[in-house]
């Protein structure tokens, strides 16, 4: 029997490591998980068939494009997203705090919110707390995310803090615009603070204090150092409840999901597997290869063998080459196939090991494929 959506069941822990079922009302969604990235409606080169063949639970749509272009209320009267892009199961869609962050010269943040031009034509725009909920319920996506400030690395004690007070602000204003037990729609709140440990703790307490059916983790993965990522989410662990979801946004690699994972983190999402393949370079079972190396011109072998991906089952890695050479569009398509496979079978993977209680000896074998960069999140910490 199917549960109310905004309801998360802890099934089982290891550590801090989780698994969990958290329901919504386009289905459950087992976690942790990893969400493939669709920023306008779509995931690149791949149709929901695709997604659906590689097991894909939920992926997300970006408030901020999706408005600019072709606009919330022309999803809105076709059915909202889910209809509009025939992906039935669903769908999560930031705010577009993080583009007013990335695309920070066409933006100004106001006491209200942010103004900003868009990058398709120039034209200005205003992004307020009520605003992106109204864009958002348009859209219909089955979790929300309230407008914040997100800050780069190296951002000062003062500006973080001064972050944090209007990030509570404004999800103050998006959880009253749309208030809990509203049907339908979860919205989740996002911690801010950078890499300073207390207003970490504080912006977690604040968005509490308010209530949320899910807490999200920002404001990491733009240039801090991994340990100082670790850190801000060692933090949160004992601090955020235990029956809400935890969603680290944007990231990241397989090492920075998995020790996430080791933190109590539940939901992940990245550009990172879906560009990587546009770009060539590829995820497999010895870890990462570029494609379009020489090496591979004669090699008959499939990219992984230990992969049972459409991509592996079917070609050899001297067709993945030459279709990468050959600039041909379905080297996008069957890279993209395989990478995304390679992320959600590893978060599958660590479910189970959560469960079985070997969730350690399951990050080591990980650990192992990528020494250098596991290396980087050991480096002590100068305080």
């Amino acid at each position: 029997m199917s549960k109310a959506p905004g309801t998360f069941e802890l099934l089982g822990k290891d550590g801090s490591a989780r698994a969990g079922l958290l329901h919504t009302a386009h289905g459950a969604i087992e976690t942790p998980i990893f969400m493939p990235v669709g920023t306008v409606g779509s995931v690149k080169a791949l149709a929901p068939d695709d997604l659906d063949a590689i097991g894909a639970q939920i992926i997300l749509g970006n408030t901020y494009h999706l408005y600019l272009r072709p606009g919330d209320e022309l999803v809105a009267r076709r059915g909202g997203l889910h209809e509009f892009n025939a992906w039935r199961k669903p769908i999560l869609t930031d705010s577009g705090g993080f583009q007013a962050f990335s695309l920070s010269k066409l933006n100004k943040m106001k006491a209200d919110g942010f103004e900003f031009r868009s990058h398709i034509d120039g034209s200005k725009h205003m992004f307020t707390p009520e605003k992106v909920i109204s864009i958002q319920r348009n859209l219909n996506s089955d979790i929300m995310m309230p407008l914040d400030v997100c800050l780069g690395f190296g951002a000062s004690y003062d500006e973080a803090a001064k972050a944090v007070k209007k990030t509570t602000e404004w999800a103050k204003r998006c959880r009253d615009a749309y208030p809990a037990g509203s049907a339908g729609n979860l919205l989740f709140a996002i911690v801010q603070g950078c890499t300073f440990p207390d207003l970490r703790e504080a912006s977690a307490r604040q968005l509490m204090d308010i209530g949320f059916e899910g807490y999200a983790i920002g404001g990491l993965a733009v240039g801090e150092p991994k340990n100082l990522m670790m850190r801000a989410l060692r933090v949160l662990d004992p601090v955020l409840p235990q029956d809400k979801p935890r969603y680290l946004m944007g990231v990241g690699t397989p090492l920075d999901i998995l020790h996430a994972i080791e933190q109590g983190v539940d939901m992940f999402d990245c550009v990172l597997p879906t560009r990587n393949a546009r770009n060539g370079t590829l995820y497999t079972s010895e870890g990462k290869i570029n494609i379009k190396r020489q090496e591979y011109a004669e090699d008959d072998s499939p990219l992984d063998p230990k992969c049972s991906c459409y991509t592996c089952r079917t070609f050899s890695k001297a067709y993945l080459r030459h279709l990468y050479v050959s600039q041909e569009l379905l080297a996008f398509r069957l890279n993209s196939l395989h990478n995304l496979t390679y992320f959600l079978n590893m978060v599958k993977g660590a479910r189970k090991a959560v469960l079985e209680g070997r969730y350690a000896e399951f990050k080591a074998e990980y650990e192992a494929k990528y020494p250098e960069e596991d290396a980087l999140f050991d480096t002590p910490i100068a305080e």
